[in-house]
């Protein structure tokens, strides 16, 4: 992390408001980011679902995509009615909104193996063609911006666990990031696992190593906060 000063964008997507890990552990590294100067915009997309994609919005992609990497403001002259007029007003404030961070803060529980639909729908809408890449250079704009993703598992995904290969959550998210440009070495994942523990009889026994996952993702948060 550098640049205190500069904007966080902040992404919750759990559904559950008051038990949810992936929410304290978010608003840990907030509140440590905010002791530290630094100002926090808020998206809670499981408040205040992002719509799924319409048909204007695959009409006007595809538009843009055919004339090549435009601007935004360039973007917005090829919308050829109603419709595209508001999937383009969906979308052009999420997307604003990762161009103005300089670091996103994606705290992301797992849902069946997975990410919630909460935020797949926020991922799907900012992934408008072109809107990441400066069409003046060809440079990928989310290369100079860090992404910390904090996940959330009930049960234990970590090498070598017998439940290693069913993650899809943080292998997505990877994929999905380092391909819109973000580099590898400002990408950062810190993951509490087995959250379900005392929930799940299955995980009865489990809680030291359950408290210890929990207390490593905190201490790495509140560094990853204070660089």
């Amino acid at each position: 992390m550098t640049d205190m000063l500069a904007p966080l964008l902040h992404v919750d997507s759990s559904a559950d408001r008051e038990e949810s890990v992936s929410r304290q552990l978010g608003a840990l590294f907030v509140a440590e980011w905010r002791r530290g100067g630094g100002t926090v915009r808020h998206r809670d997309v499981s408040a205040e679902p992002v719509p799924p994609l319409r048909a204007g919005y695959a009409r006007l992609g595809r538009r843009v995509e055919r004339k090549g990497v435009l601007s935004l403001a360039d973007i917005a002259t090829l919308i050829a009615d109603d419709e595209e007029r508001r999937e383009w007003d969906l979308t052009l404030p999420l997307v604003t909104e990762v161009l103005a961070a300089r670091t996103v803060l994606l705290a992301v529980p797992m849902y069946n193996f997975g990410v919630p639909a909460t935020l797949k729908a926020w991922i799907d809408r900012i992934t408008f063609p072109g809107v990441f890449v400066d069409p003046a250079t060809g440079r990928k704009l989310l290369a100079v911006k860090d992404f910390v993703v904090v996940n959330a598992r009930g049960g234990a995904y970590g090498p070598g666990t017998p439940r290693a290969g069913f993650d899809f959550q943080e292998s997505y998210l990877r994929v999905y990031l380092e391909d819109k440009g973000v580099s590898p070495d400002r990408l950062t994942f810190v993951s509490a696992e087995l959250t379900r523990v005392g929930d799940i009889p299955a995980l009865d026994g489990l809680e030291d190593l359950a408290a210890s996952s929990l207390s490593a993702a905190r201490s790495r948060l509140l560094a990853l906060a204070n660089p």
